[in-house]
């Protein structure tokens, strides 16, 4: 036991993470199963770092059927120089690497959601454990984080940056400017549904500066939504100071998520209409999808009706629903 009263995480990294330059290596799990007795779940790792300076830590694949963040990290791995960094940049691309490798949002050996398995355990499942050592070792490092999401195969977003209010007002202006660093085409004041075990919620409670995405969906990636990661990543990166240049800025619309009102969910199951796209201004009371019966015909469908003014910013993205799925979330344009 350490001093905590936790066991030593079972992690290791094969990299050195005070060390100067570039390395490649892995967050080394052992996980013994039917077809490896002395397995391992092995998560890419690169650490980068030059001289004195901020530490950032960019993570994508909380959810393993996400993508822009993983298309931008793998890429900044491959290319980002010692040379061209002044203090440490932490780049996993696919935290939750069993789930990136299924293409799923949760872990298919334990089905850990990662985003809701904070603070860990280091004897849990194998989610928790590798949750457990970012809170325990990855978090502590750094002064800045980067959580790339997006709607994975169940919602489809607006491309936006966000960060929450957060008691410490420093903190949340700090992530506010970063937010406008990132300059994607929508940046967002976010509110969640349940932030209990988020690792955003791990973040601020240490006081880091914390920002993080929503860039599409659809269980895919596109062209733009993987530019806007990539470009929104070295911007982060400059604004903190950790690489040189300009930040490349561009127009956004800023958007609130105020209150639970933002959220429309359906009571029960069917064959999901949009009748308003994303984007699209709606008024309270406006009829933003129907849910048609599928169990016979003749059935007037159900009506899904917006509770604010605003426009739609995230949407159901499959053809069906399910009864407590989320179908719709409306966000009020503030500039």
């Amino acid at each position: 036991m350490t001093e905590t009263g936790l066991r030593p995480s079972p992690i290791s990294a094969t990299v050195d993470f005070a060390a100067e330059g570039v390395q490649h290596g892995f967050l080394r799990l052992p996980y013994s199963r039917d077809d490896s007795a002395w397995g391992s779940v092995m998560v890419p790792i690169t650490v980068v770092r030059n001289g004195e300076g901020p530490t950032a830590l960019l993570t994508g694949g909380n959810h393993g059927d996400e993508y822009e963040g993983p298309i931008a990290l793998f890429d900044l791995a491959r290319t980002l120089r010692a040379e061209e960094v002044r203090g440490a940049v932490i780049i996993v691309p696919a935290m939750n690497y069993p789930a990136f490798l299924a293409g799923t949002r949760t872990s298919p050996i334990d089905r850990g959601n990662m985003n809701r398995s904070f603070p860990g355990r280091p004897d849990g499942t194998v989610t928790e454990k590798i949750a457990d050592y970012f809170q325990r070792v990855l978090l502590p490092m750094a002064d800045l984080v980067l959580d790339f999401h997006s709607g994975g195969k169940t919602l489809d977003f607006l491309p936006f940056c966000a960060a929450h209010i957060v008691p410490n007002k420093q903190q949340e202006a700090q992530a506010f400017q970063f937010v406008t660093a990132f300059a994607a085409p929508f940046s967002m004041k976010m509110l969640e549904i349940d932030a209990v075990g988020m690792y955003d919620t791990a973040a601020e409670e240490m006081g880091k500066i914390f920002i993080t995405t929503e860039l599409g969906g659809g269980g895919t990636a596109t062209a733009r939504s993987a530019a806007i990661a990539k470009r929104g990543t070295i911007n982060v990166l400059r604004h903190a100071g950790i690489v040189g240049g300009a930040v490349d800025t561009g127009p956004t619309t800023w958007l609130d998520m105020p209150d639970g009102r933002c959220f429309s969910f359906a009571e029960e199951g069917g064959l999901i209409e949009p009748i308003v796209d994303l984007g699209e201004a709606v008024a309270k009371d406006d009829v933003i999808a129907c849910i048609h019966p599928t169990g016979r015909t003749g059935e007037a469908p159900r009506e899904i009706r917006a509770a604010m003014d605003g426009i739609l910013c995230a949407r159901h993205f499959p053809g069906l629903v399910k009864s407590g799925d989320c179908v719709g979330v409306v966000a009020v344009v503030t500039n």
